[in-house]
C-alpha cells in the first residue's frame, strides 16, 4: 500500500510540474516576448483559463501527502517553514499581479505588476527546483525531527547543509531554464504574430542551452547522492521514465524544426514528466533522507498511515481524479486555436 500512495503523490507532483510549469515559464518570458500592452494581454489570455486551476494540483498533492504520510508532511512543513512561507508569498504575488495590473490604465502601474509577475514566476521555478534537490541530497533529520532549516550555511552539501547549497542552486537554475523553455513552447502553440515568433526563438535558444546543463546536473546528482542511480536501475520498469524524458527532450528539437508547436509542447511535457518521475522513483522509498543518520530517514514504509483508511481513501481519490481529468479535458478543449493579438482578447 505504501508503494501505491508514494506513486500517487509522486504522480500528482509530476503533473503539477508539467501544468503549472508552463505558467511559470510564461511568467518569466512575457516581458521579453510581449513588448506592448496588447501583446501582454494576449499572453495573459493564453494562460487565463488554466493558471489558477493548475495550482490546485499542488494543494491536492499536499492534501494526499498529509493523509497518506502525515509524519512526512509534519516534518517537512516544520523543517522547511521559511522556504514554504517564501513559496506562499510568491504564489500570492503571482495571483495579485495578474488581477491588479488592469486596475489602473497607467503604463508604470502595469509595468510594475508585470515585473512582479515575472520575478515571482522565476523565483517559484527556482525554489521548487531546490526543493526537489533537497529531497535527493538529504536533510539534517534528527531523532526529534527536522529543526527549522536555514536558507544556507556554507553552501556545501553535508550533515548540516542549508536549503541552498551549490547543488540545490544548480538544480534550481536547471528547473528555471527548463520551465522557461516549457513556457516558451506553450506560447509558440497558443499565440500568433510577433509573440509567437519571439517565443519560438526563445524556445530554441533555451532548449539548446539545456543540453549541457542537463548533463552537468546529472553528474552533480551522481556525485552528491550516488545511490540514486543504482536504486533507479534496480527496477527495470523505471527505465520507461528515463526513456520518456529522453524521448521528450529529443522530440522538442524534432518538432520545433518541423514547425509543429503543439507536438513540441507535448514533448516538453513528456520530458518534465519523465524527469520528475525518474527522480522520485530513484529516490524511493525515501521521502526525507537523513544526512545525520540514515536510520532516521523517513521512508514510505515507516511514515505510512493506517491501512484501512488508505484503502477507503483510494476509492475516493479515484473518483476525484476522474472529475479532475474531465474538468481539465474540457478546459483544454475550449482553448483550441490561437489567442491572437486583438483588442477583443484583452482580459
Amino acid at each position: 500500500m505504501e508503494a501505491i500512495w508514494f506513486a500517487i503523490v509522486a504522480a500528482m507532483l509530476s503533473i503539477y510540474v508539467v501544468l503549472d510549469g508552463f505558467d511559470f515559464g510564461v511568467g518569466v518570458l512575457h516581458r521579453f516576448v510581449a513588448r506592448t500592452d496588447l501583446e501582454r494581454r494576449t499572453v495573459f489570455s493564453a494562460i487565463g483559463p488554466v493558471w489558477d486551476g493548475n495550482e490546485v494540483w499542488l494543494i491536492a498533492a499536499g492534501g494526499v501527502l498529509f493523509m497518506a504520510f502525515p509524519k512526512v508532511y509534519a516534518t517537512a512543513f516544520s523543517g522547511f517553514y521559511l522556504a514554504l512561507m517564501i513559496v506562499l508569498w510568491l504564489l500570492i504575488l503571482r495571483g495579485v499581479s495578474i488581477e491588479f495590473r488592469s486596475l489602473q490604465d497607467n503604463p508604470l502601474w502595469r509595468e510594475f505588476w508585470d515585473t512582479v509577475f515575472s520575478l515571482a514566476s522565476g523565483m517559484l521555478a527556482f525554489v521548487f527546483g531546490t526543493a526537489l534537490a533537497n529531497l535527493v541530497r538529504g536533510v539534517p533529520l534528527e531523532e526529534t525531527g527536522l529543526p527549522g532549516m536555514p536558507l544556507f550555511t556554507n553552501f556545501q552539501p553535508g550533515k548540516q547543509a542549508g536549503i541552498f547549497d551549490w547543488y540545490t542552486i544548480l538544480v534550481g537554475l536547471f528547473a528555471l531554464f527548463a520551465l522557461t523553455g516549457h513556457g516558451a513552447l506553450f506560447l509558440d502553440w497558443r499565440t500568433a504574430g510577433p509573440v509567437q515568433e519571439r517565443s519560438r526563438i526563445a524556445a530554441r535558444r533555451i532548449w539548446t542551452s539545456l543540453v549541457p546543463f542537463w548533463v552537468i546536473v546529472t553528474l552533480a546528482t551522481a556525485f552528491v547522492q550516488p545511490d540514486i542511480f543504482p536504486n533507479l536501475f534496480s527496477r527495470p520498469w523505471s527505465v520507461a521514465f528515463v526513456m520518456l524524458a529522453m524521448g521528450g527532450f529529443g522530440g522538442v528539437f524534432y518538432f520545433l524544426q518541423r514547425n509543429r508547436p503543439l507536438a513540441a509542447f507535448l514533448s516538453s511535457a513528456a520530458f518534465l514528466l519523465g524527469l520528475s518521475a525518474t527522480t522520485l522513483t530513484g529516490n524511493y522509498p525515501y521521502w526525507l533522507r537523513s544526512t545525520i543518520d540514515p536510520a532516521l530517514s523517513l521512508t514510505a514504509s515507516n511514515s505510512i498511515s493506517a491501512r484501512y483508511g488508505l484503502v477507503v481513501a483510494l476509492g475516493w481519490w479515484a473518483v476525484g481524479m476522474l472529475l479532475t481529468i474531465g474538468y481539465f479535458a474540457y478546459i483544454f478543449q475550449t482553448m483550441r486555436g490561437k489567442v491572437d493579438i486583438n483588442a477583443s482578447d484583452a482580459h
